[in-house]
């Protein structure tokens, strides 16, 4: 049963725009992360193309329990080039994570991060979010970067939090973003945005 707090919802902004995932954006996904070949990131967990059916499988079912709303997303032009989830949804609380993200590498360190955590952000603190969180690999250090230039702060690290598949132990930063901290943060992710690039 998906969240009533947050549910499917179609975001969209002039560099990004986000869907709900179906199973129809299988060859689209798999084709985006060949982009780069993200699943071979050991640090980090993103699907292949073998396994993108049984990834989208997990998160949709992790939608029907109420814990996940799963985006697929998509480039300024319209191509597909990736995945994002609001996950471990709080209703009661009113907190979400921003998760289980991952980016095609032809639009990494382009506006188009940018462009997804502010229509994220901006839709979790227009429906009560008290807090919206990020979470990292201690040793993903590009990721770190782009959470802090979000604005996030970081709350701490958990500690052997986590077994990834090869058998390495994962401290886990957790980042987040609070209610009160939001009019500042969206006023500086407006800017990124809209500031000449070089």
């Amino acid at each position: 049963m998906t969240s009533p707090w947050l549910s499917p919802v179609r975001l969209a902004g002039p560099h990004a725009s986000l869907e709900p995932l179906t199973p129809e954006h299988e060859t689209e996904l798999a084709a985006a992360t060949g982009d780069g070949e993200l699943w071979k990131l050991w640090y980090t967990t993103v699907p292949s193309p073998a396994t993108m059916h049984a990834e989208i499988a997990r998160r949709l079912g992790l939608q029907r329990a109420g814990s996940m709303v799963p985006f697929t997303t998509r480039d300024a032009d319209g191509r597909v080039v990736g995945m994002t989830t609001y996950m471990n949804i709080d209703p009661v609380n009113q907190r979400a994570e921003i998760g289980s993200t991952w980016t095609a590498a032809r639009v990494q360190r382009s506006p188009f991060n940018t462009q997804c955590k502010l229509l994220l952000l901006a839709h979790a603190f227009e429906r009560g979010a008290i807090a919206v969180e990020f979470r990292t690999h201690f040793l993903n250090h590009q990721s770190r970067r782009a959470i802090e230039r979000l604005g996030a702060r970081l709350d701490g690290v958990l500690r052997n939090h986590q077994r990834l598949a090869n058998g390495t132990l994962r401290d886990t930063c957790v980042y987040s973003i609070t209610q009160d901290e939001w009019p500042a943060v969206r006023t500086h992710l407006q800017w990124q945005l809209d500031k000449p690039r070089a």
